[in-house]
């Protein structure tokens, strides 16, 4: 299984990337912000991997941060989603965000994501809610829509996808609403 890599960066489009690691090429594939927040061909970068075999493919997907991988390994363990609805179930919104649309059974929020229905919505909730909610604290979970427009504004700004979740998830607790959430981002953001 090839869990990690580490390599330069030879080729980066909006589905893929190519990474040479010990004279080798891997074909990853990933969401689009990730892929925007790797460096640009001939620079270093390292990504976790989750590799997907079927009958016709063995197919490599990669993620900078482990706690996505493992939530995109979570989804795909759901009947029904495979690895290119669970890229654009992470495209959503940050990890914390979609953890907590499980916890507070929010199927609309799923729906939304393109080819997940309401009863593929209904089964991701039914099989994922009991294991994330020993790991998401219950006090947020109704501060996820929150944080959710925040995502969306500051995305909306320009700012990448990355540095939004990096900046959203180092808030304080004192930023209950969206605009303070928004202020206290861009605090954050503008250092960067």
């Amino acid at each position: 299984m090839i869990s990690y890599l580490e390599g330069k960066i030879l080729e980066k489009n909006d589905k893929f990337f190519l990474i040479g690691a010990a004279g080798v090429g891997y074909k990853v594939f990933s969401r689009g912000g990730i892929i925007g927040e790797l460096p640009e061909a001939g620079q270093n970068a390292a990504v976790w991997t989750h590799l997907c075999v079927r009958e016709d493919a063995m197919d490599l997907y990669g993620f900078i941060e482990k706690e996505e991988l493992e939530f995109f390994e979570n989804l795909i363990s759901i009947s029904g989603i495979g690895p290119k609805s669970a890229l654009g179930i992470l495209e959503a919104a940050p990890v914390s965000i979609l953890k907590q649309a499980i916890v507070s059974e929010d199927e609309k929020f799923f729906t939304q994501v393109s080819g997940i229905g309401k009863k593929t919505a209904q089964r991701l909730i039914l099989e994922l809610k009991n294991k994330l909610a020993t790991t998401t604290p219950a006090d947020k979970s109704g501060d996820f829509r929150e944080t959710g427009d925040a995502f969306e504004a500051l995305s909306a700004l320009g700012y990448r996808q990355g540095d939004v979740r990096r900046a959203l998830n180092d808030l304080p607790e004192t930023a209950k609403t969206v605009e303070e959430k928004v202020k206290e981002a861009l605090k954050r953001l503008s250092r960067q």
